[in-house]
């Protein structure tokens, strides 16, 4: 039975959620301050038709909010006229510049608006991982460093087992490569087998710490495998994703899913603006919370970041302060 950790990171203008099993992260939640309700995971909402797509086969959604409108697909027998009111879910949100994806609940009446707001960071780890304690102060922070730098990687190296995974998004799908680096005197076959199984296992932890959905090819170790063993491997790895589709097997070892789009992909929310100044706020307040001695912790940047970090690090009590007198770009927190 895995090990499940989870911690909450709640700061001035962000929260962080992550969970890690068998001390690996495999979930990554982050909602800020600034974050629109009605965008969010789980919200419902009163939309009004703003424009069908057929071409889509849907329809785009003014969900009160302002563009990017929400985009509700459509079967052919459902077809809302412009300007019709609607209840909708969020069961997708924006990502690459598009706005949210909608499920339709209903008719609804009255201007577009929020009705519900979907999860926060706590109801959500509640979800993933129920009855487990949440760990909360410096412990959470570092906790959220290493989750967002795993989010990030390019892959993930095991030598225990001689994987070496790679994965990589692009416009089209997503590309899993796992190659194998047998060690001297290990049985070849069982080796591509282990390495290919604990591939997988990786790849669905790793999309779902990066909230990457859509089309996965992965290009697994070997030819000849044996398609019964891989399909059930696969989705035993990916259980816990809910809603993937698993693929057919390729005769050159190429291995197909579909996974569902639901967060906005990590990679996305950690390049967006403010992304650097929240995460310099997170390296102080762990600073605060770990050299207890120091009476005094001043995070030195340029003055457009100050502009913005001042009024959170004045949240974070006395011995907190701010200097704008460093390059463009650079964060150093000193004592005095």
């Amino acid at each position: 039975m895995a090990d499940v950790e989870v911690f909450l990171d709640a700061a001035p203008g962000e929260t962080r959620g992550m969970v890690f099993r068998d001390g690996r992260a495999c979930a990554l939640i982050i909602h800020r301050d600034d974050d629109r309700p009605e965008h969010r995971l789980g919200a419902r909402l009163v939309g009004r038709v703003a424009k069908l797509a057929p071409g889509l086969h849907g329809a785009f959604v003014d969900l009160g909010c302002g563009e990017p409108f929400g985009f509700l697909p459509l079967g052919k027998a459902d077809r809302p006229g412009e300007g019709a009111k609607l209840e909708v879910e969020v069961t997708a949100e924006p990502r690459e510049r598009k706005g949210p994806v909608l499920r339709r609940l209903g008719e609804a009446s009255g201007e577009p608006r929020l009705l519900a707001p979907g999860p926060g960071v706590a109801a959500i780890l509640k979800h993933l991982a129920p009855g487990v304690a949440v760990v909360t102060g410096a412990e959470a922070i570092r906790a959220a460093l290493e989750a967002e730098e795993e989010a990030l990687s390019g892959g993930v190296v095991e030598p225990a087992v001689g994987l070496d995974l790679a994965i990589q998004r692009t416009r089209a799908l997503i590309a899993v490569d796992i190659d194998y680096a047998p060690a001297a005197g290990r049985d070849s076959r069982k080796g591509r087998e282990a390495v290919n199984r604990e591939g997988l296992r990786q790849a669905a932890r790793l999309l779902a710490l990066k909230g990457w959905g859509g089309l996965v090819a992965v290009d697994l170790v070997g030819v000849g495998l044996h398609p019964d063993a891989v399909l059930q491997a696969a989705r035993q790895a990916f259980a816990a994703h809910e809603g993937a589709a698993v693929g057919p097997l390729s005769r050159f070892g190429l291995l197909q899913l579909s996974l569902p789009w639901g967060r906005t992909p990590a990679d996305e929310r950690l390049a967006a603006p403010s992304a650097r100044e929240l995460g310099a706020l997170r390296r102080l307040r762990l600073a605060l919370l770990t050299d207890r001695a120091a009476p005094r912790l001043t995070l030195h940047c340029d003055s457009g970041a100050a502009a913005v970090l001042a009024p959170w690090v004045a949240d974070l009590g006395p011995r907190a302060h701010i200097r704008p007198d460093a390059a463009p770009g650079v964060f150093e927190i000193k004592e005095g």
